[in-house]
């Protein structure tokens, strides 16, 4: 006898390192087991991509690099994450909105960037940093939860 399961289909989870000009965004696939980077874009123009996308994929959560300083206290950018935490709850009352600590993501996005490979003139872009440290944060709150 055959039993088919149907293909349960889940939410993908989205990961942002918000910074002061850009922002990194990472993504896991509809079976939130793989984080991966999917692009860096200006800050100022994140809403209205959120918005955009989010109207063509299922999301279930938002995981917000918490930029917490070596001692764990608050940084310079933590009023800005924490701006875009208001804002976010907004925009998207159904999603869950989590923080995820960032540190040493930019130093181990670096070290990922050149283990694969990539020319230095590249890692210099800090684009593809930003995108990287974003699949790092995201990859650390799955592996959290």
């Amino acid at each position: 006898m055959i039993i088919l399961r149907k293909s349960i289909r889940l939410a993908k989870i989205i990961a942002l390192d918000i910074g002061g000009k850009r922002t990194g965004i990472a993504e896991t696939d509809p079976m939130q087991i793989i984080a991966s980077p999917r692009e860096t874009i200006a800050t100022r123009e994140l809403e209205a991509y959120l918005v955009n996308w989010l109207k063509l994929e299922k999301v279930e959560a938002i995981v917000l690099g918490d930029p917490l300083g070596l001692d764990g206290g608050e940084t310079d950018n933590s009023a800005l994450v924490k701006e875009w935490e208001d804002k976010l709850k907004v925009l998207f009352p159904t999603l869950s909105i989590h923080r995820q600590d960032e540190r040493f993501t930019s130093k181990l996005a670096m070290k990922s960037l050149v283990q694969s490979g990539m020319k230095k003139s590249k890692r210099r872009e800090k684009g593809a940093l930003d995108k990287v440290s974003a699949a790092i944060i995201l990859d650390d709150f799955m592996q959290n939860r």
